[in-house]
């Protein structure tokens, strides 16, 4: 069983089941996020939804391209989770599952080619509390702590 972050579903609701990878994307203390300004200005882990036929993998690299402009190595999945909400840019109700990977930003190629994203860095710890959904802050606020501890260590 996958961990729920988030509203519990409706019940009655129709929910669309959307696969999707998300990427916790280090330097140093700090992690390279997105912020999506439409329909309203929200920071997220880079990431989204898995094409037909395209692997999860194939998926982060494609994905945190166009939503951050940076070229990543070293993919490895650390987690999951589902959510449930409302997608307004395709206008349907989703089961999110998503796949939680860690990897390692190697070189931004220019701006992110997804319109209305914009790449940060924040500190580990400010992401843990400033991303926009549940499922990210934890997963952010787990990162932060295992960073903690190797500094402490």
């Amino acid at each position: 069983m996958i961990r729920r972050f988030g509203t519990v579903p409706e019940a009655g609701r129709r929910y669309v089941r959307r696969p999707g990878v998300y990427a916790l994307l280090p330097q140093g203390g700090d992690l390279l996020i997105t912020c999506q300004h439409d329909p309203g200005p929200e920071l997220q882990l880079p990431g989204g939804g898995i094409d037909p036929g395209e692997s999860p993998v194939t998926a982060l690299h494609r994905e945190v391209l166009e939503e951050t402009g940076w070229l990543i190595a070293a993919p490895r999945r650390v987690g999951a989770f589902r959510r449930f909400t409302y997608m307004p840019e395709y206008d349907l109700w989703a089961e999110k599952i998503c796949l939680i990977y860690t990897a390692r930003p190697v070189r931004p190629l220019g701006p992110p080619h997804e319109a209305g994203h914009t790449a940060l860095w924040i500190s580990a710890g400010d992401a843990a509390k400033m991303l926009g959904n549940a499922g990210d802050r934890h997963f952010a606020e787990r990162h932060a702590r295992r960073s903690r501890r190797a500094v402490a260590g």
